[in-house]
């Protein structure tokens, strides 16, 4: 750590630092960059099909962008709709032929192994996810890459228990899975979804956003060293037509989507009519309650690490904050010197708290509402203690305040650094407006008072609701929304059950 201060100073005391602060000193941190030395990026990467990796027949290609630099790390091919015939009539070969005959058992192993081995190469899933998305390396490699272990480690469990299910009912695999996921957590939506797939004993074709195909390509590695059988899981890579030629495939049984809900709506009315299990995860603009009983402190960490540490990208951030008006003043004092202390920057530094839009037209486009939501007069807000990097797509922590429920901000899912708030006076008026919303994904509710918290909750219409805390997520818990959030619920047991049909 470096200071402005004397040297002589005691970092380490905690009252020497609060003096120094009162005291006008500055301080920051040294650079401590996490080494990308441990990924091997390759020039271009190709499709996996039938378990190795297949030149794309279209030979079109794609950019895969470093968003924090603006640099080309590799080029990604682009399935066409033969590309896609393909890997489906593998996924179909291998539920038929290999897949589908061996025991729950081995299927159990085999998921086993595979979460064993994303273990043994956490950092280098963890480096590449930052370089492809953006997010901080404390992101990846804390929370999603363990996470994505820690899927195929509970279905794992799931895979020689499908008995067990369905009290007095047996189930079956539906065959092959079409599964469409986001930039967001593109190696953890993925894990969401195949790992299910797989215990339920189905075969998978993937696709993952152009934007972000590289960790996806790299769990093709671990999969291919841990003899799974070919075809079991396939990744074509492209951009919208991919996807597209994907779901309304005819030889698909289930379609499972994560992503806009403008493309959802697409997605269902494809497969209607062909008799297709559908889960889709869709949009969010999930609210925050803060009571006035509520730890306004702990509450002002929920709603940092819910929309600010992860730059907004999570489809259930925290993007509306509904504050009870007593403590309106106290608690946007405290958060306005809070969003001060956030480091934006290389997301490769591991004392980063927020990194780079994942691309360029999302970065446009939550400036663009910014923009128009400061022309409207709302009070704005914006951390000035802190310089962004000039390239790369980086954006400011910010909120704005004074808000009702009719302004854009308040209405138009953003997956960027932005914050709406609004207050209420009676508990009532706080989930009438947590209601007022197109969608049904998440909420946080901020009270010491769990008669409060139940109430309130019982009343909201959200797929899921934290008390005291947000963004928490476990393999045995399901997730999911209402409206056009969405329809489903991947994780736990729920997930399971979208893989299967019940006798």
């Amino acid at each position: 750590m470096k200071t402005t201060s004397d040297q002589n100073l005691e970092k380490k005391s905690p009252l020497a630092h609060e003096s120094a602060h009162q005291a006008g000193f500055q301080f920051d941190y040294d650079d401590a960059p996490e080494s990308t030395s441990i990924v091997q990026l390759k020039e271009k990467y190709d499709l996996f099909v039938d378990g190795k990796f297949t030149p794309s027949k279209s030979k079109e290609t794609l950019d895969s962008i470093n968003p924090a630099t603006g640099e080309v790390l590799a080029k990604i091919s682009v399935a066409g709709d033969e590309d896609v015939d393909k890997a489906v009539e593998s996924a179909n070969k291998a539920f038929q032929k290999s897949w589908g005959q061996i025991t729950p058992s081995e299927r159990s192993r085999y998921l086993f192994r595979i979460a064993r081995m994303i273990q043994e190469r956490a950092r280098e899933f963890a480096v590449l996810e930052t370089l492809d998305n953006g997010k901080p390396i404390k992101e990846t490699r804390d929370v999603d890459i363990p996470l994505v272990a820690a899927h195929f480690f509970y279905y794992a469990g799931w895979a020689d228990k499908l008995d067990y299910l369905v009290p007095g009912r047996k189930v079956k695999p539906i065959g092959v899975a079409a599964q469409v996921i986001p930039w967001n957590f593109p190696l953890l939506m993925a894990a969401w979804k195949i790992a299910p797939a797989l215990a339920a004993g189905n075969t998978v074709v993937i696709k993952p956003a152009e934007t972000t195909s590289l960790s996806l390509l790299l769990l093709a590695e671990v999969i291919q060293d841990s003899g799974l059988p070919p075809g079991v899981v396939n990744i074509v890579t492209g951009a919208g037509a991919t996807g597209a030629a994907l779901v309304s495939h005819k030889d698909v049984q289930k379609v499972a989507f994560t992503g806009s809900t403008e493309v959802g709506k697409k997605i269902s009315q494809a497969v209607i009519g062909q008799n297709k299990k559908l889960t889709l995860e869709l949009g969010g603009k999930s609210a925050h309650l803060i009571f006035e009983d509520a730890a306004i402190d702990q509450a002002i960490e929920g709603v940092v690490s819910g929309i600010y540490f992860n730059q907004g990208h999570v489809c259930c951030a925290g993007s509306r904050l509904l504050v009870e008006e007593s403590i309106l003043d106290t608690f946007v004092n405290k958060l306005k010197k809070r969003i001060d202390q956030i480091r934006v920057g290389n997301p490769l530094d591991k004392n980063t708290d927020m990194g780079a839009i994942n691309s360029e037209a999302e970065y446009n486009k939550i400036k663009n509402i910014v923009e128009t939501s400061r022309k409207e007069g709302l009070e704005y807000f914006e951390s000035h203690k802190q310089d962004i990097p000039e390239k790369g797509f980086f954006l400011k922590p910010c909120f704005f305040k004074g808000v009702s429920n009719s302004h854009l901000i308040m209405r138009k899912e953003i997956f960027g650094p932005v914050l709406g708030i609004s207050t209420f006076r009676t508990p009532q008026e706080a989930i009438q407006k947590a209601n007022d919303t197109h969608y049904g994904l998440a909420a946080g509710l901020w009270s010491e008072k769990a008669s409060k918290i139940q109430k309130v909750s019982g009343e909201l219409k959200a797929g899921v609701i934290w008390a005291n805390t947000y963004n928490k997520f476990d393999p045995a818990s399901p997730f999911g929304g209402y409206f056009e959030s969405g329809m489903g619920r991947e994780g736990g047991l729920h997930g399971l059950l979208a893989y299967v049909e019940v006798q």
